[in-house]
């Protein structure tokens, strides 16, 4: 069951964003492939490169982020053991698909899904698609385990308390911050959502996508902290390659996706992540 609930998503949003789609075009497929190929490969180093652009209100904004990740962290233990305490009232399904798809390969195996169907159809949308989630799960996924190695968080299971660093220690209990389930299932679940201009679209999405973070929560894996941040990092990568492919595809997605704005919001008897469309 958990390994079908993926690849029945995949099929129901692939009928969705293919219905307003329009196939034309004479290139091939391996034409298309090697565009498209290119596009993944320049999208990812752009990505990297663009903090190096920063200004002012980037720099607020990522100032923001770690204000707002800091002050989840100080209470990473009390929402650990609040989430681990009520594991047992989530159905088994729902943890075994959080824990299943936040894989790496089956992640992939998801997104290569969605290009592969694509570009059979000489579908540009399902393509354009296709390297966004590619590109995106890439770039978040090489950054992510990084940041790993050189954080060297801690994670719950450890038995060390949030408080723990061991920067470059291989051992994995070591390779708490950020969740890479969250990072990799959300990274989909804001690629996909932006095909939608319903905002109750949009949240059914995002809170599917979220699920597999939340079980590493519920798994002991990770601590609150880590999953926010993997978040936050999904939604900026996803922006900026989104942004790039505009250049390179006729085909675009909502404009005002574009101007979707996320925050952390902390203070005295209040933690929370708000959206606006």
């Amino acid at each position: 069951m958990k390994r079908l609930v993926p690849i029945l998503m995949m099929f129901f949003f692939l009928n969705i964003i293919a219905q307003d789609s329009i196939i034309n075009t004479d290139e091939s497929r391996w034409q298309l492939f090697k565009y498209d190929a290119g596009n993944m490969f320049k999208s990812v180093g752009y990505s990297y490169i663009q903090p190096l652009k920063w200004k002012g209100k980037q720099w607020a904004q990522f100032g923001g982020v770690l204000a707002g990740t800091g002050a989840i962290y100080l209470a990473d233990e009390e929402t650990s053991s609040f989430i681990k305490s009520n594991r047992e009232s989530v159905p088994s399904f729902i943890r075994e698909y959080g824990e299943f798809y936040g894989s790496p390969e089956n992640n992939y195996m998801v997104t290569s899904g969605v290009y592969l169907v694509g570009l059979i159809t000489k579908n540009e949308k399902l393509r354009r698609t296709g390297v966004l989630l590619i590109a995106s799960a890439s770039s978040t996924g090489l950054l992510q385990q990084i940041l790993k190695s050189v954080v060297g968080r801690a994670r719950p299971v450890a038995g060390v308390g949030k408080d723990t660093f061991d920067p470059f220690e291989r051992d994995r209990n070591y390779h708490s911050f950020p969740s890479g389930h969250a990072l990799l299932a959300f990274t989909n679940a804001y690629a996909i959502g932006k095909q939608f201009k319903s905002p109750w679209v949009k949240a059914g999405i995002y809170t599917v996508g979220a699920i597999p973070g939340i079980s590493r929560l519920w798994d002991n894996q990770h601590w609150l902290s880590d999953v926010v941040f993997a978040w936050a990092i999904s939604i900026a990568t996803v922006e900026c390659i989104d942004r790039y492919l505009d250049r390179k595809y006729n085909q675009k997605y909502n404009s005002n996706s574009k101007k979707t704005s996320w925050n952390l919001n902390f203070g005295p008897g209040t933690l929370g992540i708000s959206m606006s469309f």
